[in-house]
Order: structure tokens, then sequence, then C-alpha cells
């Protein structure tokens, strides 16, 4: 491993716990439920949000719609059968 991507790693993961060390609460608690309500608060009120504003140019937005445009034309089949994408169990 080069020992550039190591320290690299390291200070990553520790200028991410100082961010979340100043938070009032923890990031990871005892039930699910309290667990689930903690990330959607987090997210709701955006503290731990990247301050730097991300955009499309007009080219990427127009290869997104075409994308979008294209997968229209493929029909949703009713149902997925074996011989269609893998294997189960039964």
């Amino acid at each position: 491993m080069n020992i550039k991507v190591f320290y690299t790693a390291v200070i990553f993961s520790l200028a991410g716990t100082y961010v979340f060390a100043g938070s009032a609460q923890p990031l990871v608690l005892d039930s699910p439920e309290s667990q689930t309500e903690m990330w959607l608060q987090l997210q709701r009120e955006g503290n731990a949000a990247s301050k730097k504003v991300q955009t499309a140019t007009p080219a990427e937005r127009e290869l997104a719609m075409q994308r979008l445009l294209e997968s229209y034309k493929h029909p949703i089949p009713e149902y997925y059968g074996e011989a269609d994408g893998g294997k189960f169990k039964r």
C-alpha cells in the first residue's frame, strides 16, 4: 500500500470524526428506530452537508435527459423468470 494513500485515508477519517464530534448526539444509537430518526434529522437539517455546490454542465444535463428518454423505450415485463437474469432456489 502506498504510504501517501494510507496517510490520506487516516487524515480523512480523522477529519470526519472531528466534523461529527461537534454534534450533540452520537451518530450510532442503540435502537434502530432512533438511529433512523437521527440520520433523517441529520439529512433534513443539512448540518453535515458539503459546502460545495454541485452543478452539471448543459452537455451533462442533455446526456442525462437523453438517457432518461431512452429508458422509456424498453417495456417493463410483467414478471421476471429464471431465464431472464439469474437463478433462485425454490
